[in-house]
């Protein structure tokens, strides 16, 4: 765009308004962000050029978003930092490190792109400390796709910076970008608007009528308005706009103005045609590159008619009028015009500092097949790749593969980047080219990788069992090729099988594991992932007394596994969920859940793969529910769905309903369990139908709802999964005592008992006592409901001490011992009242009051009035550690951090960090009357 003061913005007085707005808050120290949306031409650009004009005493900094530039990682991000360059060196080393190998400034392992997202606000924040920073954006739908990403991240995080960031987007091709940020839409001018501004730019006075069709045509859109009309009399407009006047002038808007913008350049000298094309094929602006490729092409510089004719502007860069422009002189060329135009930037481009744009360049220039060009893009595509671009990468080993002479290497090319296209959450443009990859040439191992990919691709869009198949077939060909990729194959395939419900049959899980253990594969090249087949197929194929030795095998070497890579540690971080989510409670070891979950975030937070941090904090929340924790928990499942959203992925919802149900909080599970089963039965992902018997049988336990306890753990038990069938026989076995089907409840524990007797852990022990316990009586009971109580506790389940506590003492007021039951129902409700177990709680109560005996209830801690991110910080301040590790941790900047902790600092009533543990640890309780006067938090 023309440097520059901006236009008067006619018609703009509520859009100017909220941007002096967002000045005013930055200045005074807020950070702001805000969306500006809208058609082409619409004025988005200049209200960009309007803010940037009225930011004195801040420091400004632009990113441009480029058609030609979208497939080259991190560089609009790149242009957007230099500005704060000198200021790389105080990061913290991580980050540091990241933004390094990202621009490709030194190498190193692909960085996780949310640490480099951090370093990116750190550096703004570093910078905003002697000046307020304002951020534009324009042509946000443009940008690469990490870079975008990236700012959006940071754009999330903002909260206490003097950093503003103001991004324009163009509907409808952004329309998916940048969602849930604060957004100003604009739309055309009303029509008084649009006639003042039409008569700015006509010589003489437009008559009403004309000026009304005029306004119409262009729907009030500025660009249209001011670009059709400029250098046109009154008299040339009296009888409006037609096709014969005007051709081309059908369509929409965006394209009326460019090719109003094309029909100017006819009138250029051809010299100047050529030099404004080579400034469109070059998205960096570099005014020298430009002069070497005109030299290469042999053309003078001749620019002063572009100049004169309001269409770009040469200095130490280029900047052309308006993206429309950019766009018209490109697509308006031939395309041997635009193959010559590459072919000179290509000879023009420096090999050793930027090699993947003269790459780039040679492709665009390429009129057929070339070996040599599709090597260079190969070659981009793996620095790319280091970088961290995926998709760029993709878009680079598609562009090989078109130009590829040969059949063979043009069928490797096109999987590699089919492969890379579904790692980069594309998988219609993956299938696209998997077909491509299908047609040619491929070798044993690159068939299977193909068979790999389409079940991966199925498995993504359903968790239905179609998947299963392919992955089977895929882990043959990988055991005929002898590849280390077979063992991980058939874990895939196994998980897809127990994902879709389906453990028994041809297709299920118990076949795909036998099939595993057949089929003499290869070891993969890691311990863990090889224990982690073999505990798996063993509990499915042997049964759980020969499998779980396996399995805790498995567990422990994925604790205990040194990684001295970062590729190794996010393999590790792949592996981890398969054991945590799939086969941990056929351990039945709360104590190797916590190890391994804990291990999960710390890695996590350690190499910043924030895409596999919020799984692990909702398995760590959920380590914490069962220690009865029930804030720790919270406060990780709110991490856990903070961090979802600033990475556009779906929030962990299972966490969370999970909690709810533990709390009793019908209200807040009801919906979220409905929309969880509507989305399970389309998905075809029946073992979330068997969590959800689990989860309700929690829950209308707990509520003393057995009738609907009793047929929401069945439905968990009679699907033909895995994941959460133990815990299901617990609730069906409480909720048929209860309900008197004694039939039921003692085919439950039948299984229970085979379950809980291969893993032999205090929780296990645990759980098949209190279940027999519950279908027991006498001296035999009570000898059972006293070993449950001991073996939980050995466990560190918590949530089922209290709960044994409970079942004992209900049953010793049956039995009329009613001193004994006091104890222990006192004991119970205690322990559920600390943890905010209301509805266990309120069973506990009753039977206390039904012995004589009213109940004491802890007040809210002080700690409960904190937001969950205000928690966050307050506990990790009050174990000691500095703002700058804790914003490292929370993926907040430390200014964050210190604004948070103020605010924790008014509401406990304290003035420094050292007052904290008193305070988030200080409780009260008070002795309560009756059941009028009970609180429950």
């Amino acid at each position: 765009m023309i440097a520059g003061p901006p236009p008067d913005l006619v018609g703009r007085q509520h859009e100017s308004g909220a941007l002096d707005d967002l000045l005013t808050g930055l200045r005074e120290g807020g950070s702001r962000v805000l969306v500006v949306r809208g058609e082409a031409g619409i004025g988005k650009s200049v209200l960009l050029e309007y803010v940037a004009a009225r930011a004195s005493g801040t420091k400004v900094t632009w990113a441009h978003g480029i058609e030609a530039d979208m497939e080259l990682p991190y560089a609009s991000l790149h242009q957007l930092c230099t500005p704060f360059w000198g200021q790389l060196d105080e990061l913290p080393k991580p980050q540091r490190d990241a933004l390094r190998v990202a621009f490709g400034i030194a190498a190193g392992d692909p960085p996780d792109r949310f640490l480099v997202g951090l370093a990116v606000l750190t550096l703004l924040t570093r910078a905003s400390e002697t000046q307020p920073v304002l951020v534009l954006v324009d042509d946000a739908q443009w940008l690469d796709q990490v870079s975008l990403q990236t700012l959006e991240f940071v754009a999330r995080r903002l909260l206490a910076e003097a950093v503003a960031m103001v991004f324009a987007i163009r509907d409808p091709e952004g329309r998916s970008a940048l969602g849930g940020l604060p957004t100003l839409r604009l739309d055309g001018l009303d029509t008084a608007a649009a006639g003042e501004l039409l008569e700015t730019t006509v010589g003489g006075r437009l008559e009403k009528r004309v000026r009304d069709r005029f306004v119409a045509e262009m729907h009030g859109n500025p660009l249209a308005l001011l670009e059709f009309s400029r250098g046109r009399s009154a008299a040339e407009l009296a009888y409006g706009l037609d096709s014969s006047t005007f051709p081309g002038l059908q369509g929409p808007v965006a394209g009326r103005v460019e090719r109003d913008f094309a029909s100017r350049l006819g009138a250029l000298p051809t010299a100047t045609r050529t030099l404004l094309l080579i400034a469109a094929a070059e998205p960096v602006g570099d005014a020298r590159l430009l002069v070497r490729a005109a030299a290469a092409l042999k053309i003078a510089i001749h620019a002063a008619p572009a100049k004169a004719a309001g269409l770009i502007e040469f200095g130490e860069s280029i900047r052309f009028r308006h993206p429309l422009v950019r766009s018209a002189v490109y697509h308006g060329a031939e395309p041997e015009e635009r193959r010559a135009v590459h072919r000179a930037l290509a000879e023009a481009t420096d090999p050793v500092l930027d090699p993947d744009r003269r790459a780039w360049h040679a492709a665009q220039a390429a009129d057929g097949p070339d070996e040599e060009v599709a090597t260079g893009l190969e070659q981009a595509a793996g620095r790319a790749r280091q970088r961290g671009g995926i998709a760029a990468e993709a878009v680079l080993l598609e562009r090989a593969a078109d130009v590829t002479p040969d059949p063979r290497p043009r069928g490797r090319r096109a999987l590699a980047a089919a492969e890379a296209h579904f790692s980069a959450a594309a998988p219609d443009r993956a299938t696209e080219l998997a077909t491509v990859a299908e047609l040619c040439a491929l070798s044993g191992l690159d068939r299977a990788r193909l068979a790999r990919l389409r079940g991966r691709i199925l498995f993504a869009r359903s968790r239905s069992d179609e998947a299963a198949p392919l992955l089977l077939e895929a882990a043959a060909q990988f055991t005929a090729a002898g590849s280390p990729l077979a063992r991980e194959t058939y874990l895939e395939a196994i998980s897809a099988t127990i994902f879709a419900g389906r453990v028994h049959g041809p297709t299920g899980a118990r076949a795909a594991a036998i099939a595993a253990r057949a089929s003499g594969a290869p070891p993969s090249g890691s311990r863990s992932a090889d224990l982690l087949l073999d505990g798996v197929a063993a509990v499915l194929a042997d049964g759980y007394e020969a499998g779980v030795p396996v399995l805790r095998g498995a567990l422990e070497s994925l604790t205990q596994e040194e990684l001295g890579t970062r590729e190794a540690t996010v393999r590790w971080l792949l592996l981890a969920p398969v054991a945590l989510e799939a086969f941990i409670h056929y351990a039945w070891d709360l104590h190797a859940w916590d190890a391994l979950a804990s291990r999960a975030v710390r890695l996590a937070r350690d190499v910043g793969a924030l895409g596999a941090l919020p799984p692990a904090l909702v398995y760590l929340g959920g380590v914490h529910i069962h220690y009865g924790d029930f804030a720790e928990a919270d406060r990780m499942i709110d991490e856990a769905d903070a961090l979802a959203a600033a990475t556009g992925h779906a929030p962990h919802q299972y966490g969370r309903l999970v909690l709810a149900a533990w709390r009793g909080e019908a209200d807040i599970a009801a919906p979220i369990l409905e929309e969880a089963r509507r989305q399970a039965e389309q998905r075809g992902e029946v073992s979330l139908l068997g969590a959800m018997g689990y989860i309700q049988g929690v829950l209308f336990n707990g509520l003393a709802r057995y009738e609907e306890a009793l047929e929401a753990a069945r439905t968990g038990i009679e699907h033909d999964g895995f994941n959460f069938t133990g815990l299901s026989l617990v609730e069906h076995v409480e909720a048929a005592t209860r309900c008197g089907e004694l039939d039921q409840a003692r085919a439950s524990l039948a299984r229970l008992l085979e379950l809980t007797r291969a893993a032999d852990s205090g929780w296990a022990r645990g759980a098949a006592a209190r279940s027999q316990a519950l279908l027991t009586e006498g001296d035999a009971a009570d000898r059972l409901y006293r070993t449950a109580i001991e073996a939980f506790g050995h466990g560190g389940v918590a949530v089922e001490v209290a709960r044994t506590h409970l079942l004992y003492g209900e049953w010793l007021r049956r039995g009329h011992r009613r001193a004994l039951a006091r104890e222990h129902l006192r004991t119970a409700h205690e322990m559920f009242d600390g943890m905010r177990a209301h509805a266990f709680a309120e069973r506990a109560r009753r039977e206390l009051l039904a012995t004589g005996e009213h109940a004491q209830v802890r007040e809210n801690r002080p700690a409960s009035v904190l937001t969950p991110q205000e928690s966050q910080v307050a506990t990790l301040a009050a174990d000691g550690m500095t703002n700058a590790r804790i914003g490292a941790e929370l993926f907040i900047s430390p200014h964050t951090v210190e604004w948070h902790l103020r605010k924790v600092y008014t509401k406990l009533g304290i003035n420094s960090r050292r007052a904290l543990p008193t305070a988030l640890k200080s409780t009260s309780v008070t002795e309560l009357g009756g059941e009028d006067t009970l609180r429950t938090g």
